[in-house]
């Protein structure tokens, strides 16, 4: 489904196939026997890697089986980090296909002083986007929120957040709210944007009110953090890259440190990285979602981005009511007791109706 308000193709990801909740993105082609065989395999390799002596693997040429996060994709191979947060260049088994930021793998050591990814942990979130051929691709696993940055300037939309919020809710992870650059404002301003953004509050969304330039909002921003995974997204120019340096202050250390595990003594900073936050949690810096265009959903994911209505869904009087001028609408009602704020049923109608259309002319 391609329209204004549908949900980021890069935040949707697939119910998994046999074998993909091994993190196994495995192809259509592939038989239900040798996926089960790809299965066995990655589960006795990750029983080798978790026992308390190091066990060697199937192959007598690389070293023992042992546990690693992938920190960065780089080129066909990928940067994984040891259980010492040594960082190695790997080769990826071909049966594996396409490995995130943020996988947890099954690595053994070469006798060149690389390695190899044999086995890939179940993933409990997935974030993906398009390829330049339409094919989505992992970019961040085992995500556990998304942070959305807004500021005053580009205009607020709440169109938008309501896009981005829909299609967090899509992959089960948390989403936070943060309002950047609140130094640009005065008081007055700053208490109606507030007030603009309050409606997300009371659904159960948190807000945050930072700035990257006085370091107002950092300390609270950094302990939400801690204990998760996370990336951010937002329009481009609400200041993500200012806020993940303010958090990140050794950030252009570590890009030397993962320029030298490459082997080649450069690491462009358009590849998605994981980093180790000071105060604790890990955050992925991923280019490719700090902008997005909306994209694709389905019927099931809509009523997740939208919680507040979910105890009147399916209390209309007409099973296929469109919640604009049928008689006994549950959630028309709701909106003139106070229960839903009008324009977020207003939003959730042109998600729908728009969906609703997608389906019809089957895109």
């Amino acid at each position: 489904m391609r329209h204004a308000f549908a949900v980021s193709r890069q935040f949707y990801s697939p119910r998994p196939l046999a074998g993909e909740s091994l993190g196994v993105q495995a192809s259509r082609r592939l038989t239900q026997r040798q996926q089960a065989r790809i299965q066995h395999s990655q589960d006795r390799r990750r029983h080798r890697a978790n026992q308390p002596e190091p066990v060697c693997g199937d192959d007598s040429s690389l070293g023992p089986e042992q546990t690693g996060l992938v920190i960065t994709p780089y080129g066909r191979a990928l940067i994984v980090e040891d259980q010492d947060r040594g960082l190695h260049r790997c080769a990826v088994r071909q049966n594996l296909g396409r490995l995130a930021c943020g996988d947890r793998v099954i690595w053994q050591a070469s006798s060149s002083g690389e390695g190899v990814v044999t086995a890939v942990a179940e993933r409990r979130s997935l974030l993906t986007r398009p390829d330049y051929r339409g094919q989505l691709r992992p970019v961040a696993a085992n995500l556990d929120a998304v942070v959305v940055v807004l500021a005053p300037f580009p205009e607020l939309s709440e169109s938008l957040i309501d896009g981005y919020l829909t299609a967090i809710a899509a992959i089960g992870v948390q989403a936070l709210l943060v309002l950047n650059k609140v130094d640009l404002l005065d008081p007055p301003a700053l208490a109606a944007l507030t007030h603009r953004l309050e409606t997300y509050r009371r659904i159960g969304y948190s807000l945050l009110l930072v700035s990257s330039h006085t370091a107002h909002g950092l300390a609270e921003l950094r302990n939400w953090l801690s204990g998760r995974t996370s990336v951010f997204a937002g329009q481009s120019g609400v200041g993500k890259s200012s806020l993940i340096k303010a958090l990140l202050p050794d950030r252009d250390i570590r890009i030397q440190a993962v320029s030298a595990a490459t082997g080649h003594g450069s690491h462009t900073t358009s590849a998605s990285t994981l980093y180790h936050l000071p105060d604790g949690g890990d955050l992925i810096d991923s280019p490719g979602v700090r902008s997005f265009e909306l994209g694709e959903i389905r019927p099931g994911d809509l009523e997740r981005g939208f919680p507040e209505l979910a105890p009147y869904l399916g209390r209309c009087r007409f099973s296929d009511c469109h919640h604009e001028v049928e008689p006994d609408c549950a959630l028309r009602e709701a909106v003139q007791r106070g229960e839903i704020a009008p324009r977020r049923l207003e939003s959730y109608r042109q998600l729908r109706t728009a969906l609703d259309t997608a389906v019809k002319s089957g895109r």
